[in-house]
């Protein structure tokens, strides 16, 4: 009987480790971020695609990157990355108005440690 129960947590362990390095390691599809904002409102995420436009503002930086599933606009402190350039960004997503169905969403680069 002992290894059966060892058999089975084993297996859930398992099963935790894969689903927390699916949700914090790989990245998620922006068409997801896009789709279900709230979804994703907590905790640090990762996106990755080519980037396909900058700028910079007084006291704004930001890309904007997309993949295949969407594009979405990442705020940033860093320097810009060149147009055209793939990677990947962790962050948090951040709903910066709704009015009605319109809402801005965009997603908050994390400060490098």
């Amino acid at each position: 009987m002992r290894r059966s129960h060892v058999i089975v947590a084993s297996l859930l362990l398992f099963a935790c480790l894969a689903v927390f390095l699916f949700l914090h390691f790989l990245p998620t599809p922006i068409g997801a971020v896009l789709g279900n904002p709230r979804q994703y409102e907590t905790g640090e995420w990762s996106i990755e695609g080519v980037v396909s436009e900058r700028a910079s503002m007084l006291v704004v930086r930001y890309f904007k990157l997309r993949d295949k599933t969407g594009e979405i606009t990442v705020v940033t402190n860093r320097t810009l990355p060149n147009v055209g350039e793939r990677l990947r960004v962790h962050g948090c997503v951040v709903q910066t108005f709704a009015i009605g169905d319109l809402q801005g969403i965009v997603f908050e680069e994390s400060p490098v440690h």
